[in-house]
């Protein structure tokens, strides 16, 4: 019976609504209007009468009434208000309505001269374009679609807020704010600023802020405007101020933190240092809502990131260190929310709150010792930090990852903390199975802790990292081979023969010399510099010639023939000061005519730096007090090496004069 009835009920909607469609249909004008008009009021607050109209193909139907030049200016002006009420209900109506080609319609009728028809156009834009399924790109596809939007700024108020809010929400990006700005965005908007209408002024500053985010050319334009004869930075400080609407200090705030990162304004500029970061650390306080502290946090940690003084100053205002502590308390069971809707929207939320709080945490210990020193004495920290990250939310995580990475510039927390909670634990199970942006932070955290003097250190070589970083040396993505072979890099200095081994036999030499011909410099940089690490300390040097020495001089002579910078070059020649260090490596240098007359024509070379590498060899191969130092003595005479030394002694720099005497005493002694 219930099934009876519940078929009834559907049938009987389904009726309804079909009667509201077969009335667009009607061939009498007047009909058809007060039909869409019927349906307009139907329609209101009621998502499922929009499903079902959807469903039974109102909007073709719609669009078509829309575009027919018979339609009367009313009826166009209607079936636009429907098309827009059936886009405030769920994405999956926005998606049916982009099948139909609403926005290609909608964009047309902005051609009409009637103004009522425009605005009801834009209206439904709007909510179109700020629906996540609708892609930006629609509103760039037809180039006269912008200049056209630019000059309807002027119709009425509600032209310029749809317009706004429009532009605000599809500038995605470099492209996007090239092509806004060159229509002439700042111009129109600005004045917008002073308009008596409250949402005007709010989508006209929203669209500042994605103009200028990461972009100099807005920034710096956007510094020098004048509204009625105010420059644009002093009418945001003013729409900062604590008497102003939230959303708006907000924004503000965000314009100004844009400019100020995108250099347009200096970073010890009074209206950044006296006006923005106190906005931004008030946003943080208990006081405001969640999403306000979030986006408060997330701003304020882009504002100071790169800036030491900027982080002092935001570490002692308002006890914001500690301040940030409750972003982790909340919404707590005895919050005092009263309105249940909004205690399941935070509880929803709440990790929007633990990732910025991360975000500001790592903002702000970036550089300052005495700073990260009070984050991680901040009650409980590295235990929320460690907690971090495991969390389901891939945003926690990272968030997570890059304050502990922050935090992990620090010598005397590395050797404390890091070592009190075992940090490298959970890092480990991180680098398992990331996606890559969190591999990246992690395995940079990673190289940190393998410096020598990190407590870490044993436990990581013991938990299988020689494998995971190998494993990373051979990534797509050139970051995370840097991370991996730099990582390898620590772990290999000054380490036992066995740890070198066993970074020689997980890495494999084909891998070694993959890496050593990488397009990307880092990685080659890196990679040379494992490869002097490796071969350090005699003993080890000698065991590692003797099993691989063939391939590595093969190595050498590439890169020392190759188009490579004068660092890729001065490494290479370091690595055979190191071979030439060796007892028995010493014979694959002086056995290799090609690598000795390489080894002479860099100790001539215009650029000192490898005049000096080169010496370091010849001073290795030539020092009495070893065997055969004799035989080596008399070869490099007969290349000519001793007139090399006698010219160099004469240099004008004095470290490489010093090296020349120092050589030419051991042919003397």
């Amino acid at each position: 019976l219930a099934c009876f009835l519940t078929h009834i009920r559907s049938s009987e909607v389904t009726a309804s609504s079909r009667h509201y469609v077969d009335r667009l249909f009607d061939p009498d004008p007047q009909k058809v209007l007060q039909g869409v008009i019927d349906m307009k009021n139907a329609v209101i607050g009621n998502n499922k009468q929009k499903a079902n109209l959807i469903v039974l193909g109102a909007v073709p139907r719609l669009l078509y009434l829309l575009q027919q030049e018979s339609s009367s200016t009313e009826l166009k002006t209607e079936c636009a208000v429907v098309l827009g009420s059936l886009a405030m209900g769920t994405e999956n109506n926005v998606k049916s309505l982009l099948d139909c080609h609403i926005i290609p319609a909608l964009l047309q009728g902005l051609l009409s001269p009637d103004l009522k028809f425009i605005e009801a156009c834009l209206r439904c834009l709007r909510t179109v374009f700020t629906s996540p399924v609708t892609p930006e790109e629609l509103l760039y596809t037809d180039a006269t679609v912008i200049p056209h939007l630019m000059a309807l700024l002027s119709r009425s108020r509600y032209t310029q807020e749809y317009i706004c809010q429009i532009f605000s929400h599809c500038c995605k990006g470099p492209d996007h704010q090239t092509i806004l700005f060159n229509h002439g965005a700042v111009q129109n908007i600005a004045h917008l600023l002073t308009s008596l209408s409250y949402k005007v002024r709010m989508q006209a500053l929203k669209c500042f802020s994605v103009l200028a985010f990461e972009n100099p050319q807005v920034s710096m334009t956007l510094v020098n405007v004048l509204v009625d004869g105010e420059l644009l930075p002093q009418i945001f400080v003013k729409m900062l101020q604590r008497d102003k609407p939230i959303e708006m200090q907000l924004t503000s705030a965000k314009c100004l933190t844009y400019m100020c990162r995108a250099g347009a304004i200096r970073t010890d500029d009074n209206c950044i240092v006296l006006k923005t970061l106190p906005c931004l650390v008030r946003m943080c306080s208990k006081e405001r809502l969640l999403e306000e502290r979030v986006e408060g946090a997330e701003t304020l940690a882009y504002l100071i990131e790169p800036d030491v003084e900027l982080q002092r100053i935001a570490s002692i205002t308002d006890h914001l260190i500690a301040m940030l502590a409750d972003y982790f308390k909340y919404p707590s069971s005895v919050s005092a929310i009263t309105d249940i809707k909004r205690l399941d929207h935070d509880l929803k939320h709440a990790h929007e709150l633990r990732q910025a709080a991360f975000k500001l945490y790592a903002s702000l210990g970036a550089n300052d010792e005495d700073i990260r020193k009070k984050i991680i004495e901040t009650e409980n920290m590295m235990d929320r930090i460690v907690t971090g990250l495991s969390e389901s939310s891939v945003k926690v995580r990272l968030a997570a990852v890059r304050c502990l990475h922050s935090l992990s510039r620090s010598v005397q927390q590395l050797r404390t903390s890091f070592q009190d909670h075992a940090v490298w634990k959970p890092l480990m199970k991180v680098l398992q199975n990331a996606p890559d942006e969190i591999l990246v932070v992690a395995s940079s955290m990673l190289c940190n802790l393998l410096l020598e003097f990190s407590p870490s250190k044993e436990p990581i070589l013991e938990s299988g990292a020689v494998e995971l970083l190998c494993g990373l040396t051979q990534s797509e993505n050139p970051a995370l081979r840097v991370n991996g072979i730099w990582a390898l890099m620590n772990m290999a200095f000054q380490a036992e023969q066995k740890i070198k081994a066993d970074i020689l036999r997980s890495l494999s030499t084909e891998q070694l010399f993959r890496l050593l011909s990488d397009s990307d410099l880092n990685v080659l940089m890196k990679t040379l510099g494992l490869l002097r690490n490796l071969l350090s300390t005699r003993p080890h040097i000698d065991k590692i010639m003797s099993t691989h020495g063939k391939q590595i001089m093969q190595a050498v002579t590439l890169i020392l023939e190759g188009e490579h910078n004068i660092e890729v070059k001065e490494q290479t020649l370091c690595i055979l000061a190191n071979i030439a260090d060796g007892t028995t490596a010493k014979e694959l240098i002086m056995t290799n005519d090609d690598i000795l007359q390489k080894i002479k024509y860099y100790m001539g070379h215009s650029h000192v730096k490898l005049q000096l590498a080169a010496m370091f060899c010849i001073s290795n191969l030539i020092w009495n007090e070893e065997e055969g130092s004799q035989e080596r003595q008399d070869k490099l005479r007969d290349m000519g090496i001793v007139d090399i030394l006698h010219k160099l002694s004469q240099s004008p720099d004095s470290n490489l004069c010093d090296k020349a005497k120092t050589a030419l005493q051991q042919y003397l002694a």
